[in-house]
């Protein structure tokens, strides 16, 4: 059953264990002739825009502000407060914040004056959503695109700005395997992996949720023995630097562990958007049947940053709540140090 419900794309073993393609070429897939349109031009979008832009594509990038075009130019995109713009282009790429953000995008909002993408494309057009979304809004889009004969890719990712401007994304891809081949050489130069799923767009959601929770957990118990030792009058650095060399040496634990005891919070990703990810991954357990009493603790602990003024900071605040419960008062740092 599990294998059939949620498996990697077998047409795919030529990429290695698990579907998984590294970021050094394309291994023969087609090459991105049109022009690409990009939507949500965030810390992350702007980042990888200008990548696909440095990899020799012609990008049009669409927002909804002038004043941010000057800025998007020097990046050598080409912004368009137009969304039609992009109807046109072979592949649109979005990295927007929700699900409300991406359904406005895709079926057209009233703020748009027009259509949206699922109208607006042409038939063999390929949307490549990259956003963090629920598995029904990806089935949602991927069932609408289908009816307008276009193509659509899930294409998740782990890692934060400063990933992705180094190309060192790990993306999970997920849809028809000749359009996740056609979108190939874009995520090629997005990140350092691919890892093809399936072909159910959901599954890739699905992954990139849970991933986020486990994340969010890591977060918190880190805060929580930081507080620990902090209390007892200890440097929690040396801890973090035996932890991160012997047993914990996972991403999560080097960088965000790092952020933590220096107490840099300033914001990667902000803590409303990690609560929007928890609150979506629970929504998956509680439809599967699947308790999970330690990640209700975290969607919690989120809930209370927010209600005390933290939710402009980065999800390692999680440790500034942790240090108060502690008893302990620490002023977080909220923008990174002036490089001399």
């Amino acid at each position: 059953m599990f294998k059939d419900q949620f498996s990697f794309s077998p047409g795919m073993s030529e990429t290695g264990p698990f579907g998984q393609r590294g970021a050094t070429g394309s291994n023969g897939c087609l090459s991105v002739h049109g022009e690409i349109g990009f939507v949500g031009l965030g810390h992350m979008g702007a980042a990888m825009a200008a990548n696909l832009a440095v990899a020799g594509h012609r990008v049009i990038a669409y927002v909804r502000r002038p004043d941010q075009m000057g800025e998007l130019v020097a990046l050598g995109l080409m912004p368009t407060t137009d969304i039609t713009d992009l109807f046109g282009c072979e592949i649109v790429v979005s990295m927007l914040p929700d699900d409300a953000a991406v359904r406005d995008v895709v079926f057209g909002h009233r703020g748009f004056r027009t259509h949206g993408l699922a109208v607006g494309m042409m038939p063999g057009a390929i949307h490549l959503s990259m956003s963090t979304i629920s598995t029904t809004t990806a089935f949602h889009l991927a069932s609408e695109h289908a009816i307008h004969g276009q193509g659509y890719v899930a294409a998740p990712v782990f890692g934060n700005p400063d990933a992705a401007k180094a190309r060192e994304l790990y993306i999970l891809a997920a849809g028809v395997q000749a359009d996740i081949e056609r979108c190939q050489p874009l995520l090629d130069g997005l990140g350092q992996q691919t890892f093809v799923i399936g072909s159910d767009p959901e599954h890739a959601n699905l992954i990139k949720l849970l991933g986020n929770m486990m994340t969010a957990t890591a977060l918190e118990m880190i805060g929580e023995v930081i507080a620990l030792i902090l209390k007892r009058g200890l440097d929690p650095k040396p801890f973090i630097d035996i932890l991160t060399s012997t047993m914990f040496g996972g991403c999560v634990h080097r960088i965000y562990g790092e952020k933590m005891i220096k107490q840099r919070h300033a914001p990667e990703f902000v803590m409303p958007l990690a609560l929007k990810d928890v609150r979506l991954g629970l929504a998956e357990a509680e439809n599967a049947g699947v308790p999970m009493p330690s990640v209700n603790v975290v969607r919690d602990r989120m809930i209370t940053a927010i209600a005390r003024g933290y939710g402009g900071l980065d999800w390692t605040a999680l440790s500034l709540i942790a240090a108060e419960e502690a008893g302990l008062h620490i002023v977080p740092i909220r923008s990174p140090p002036v490089e001399s």
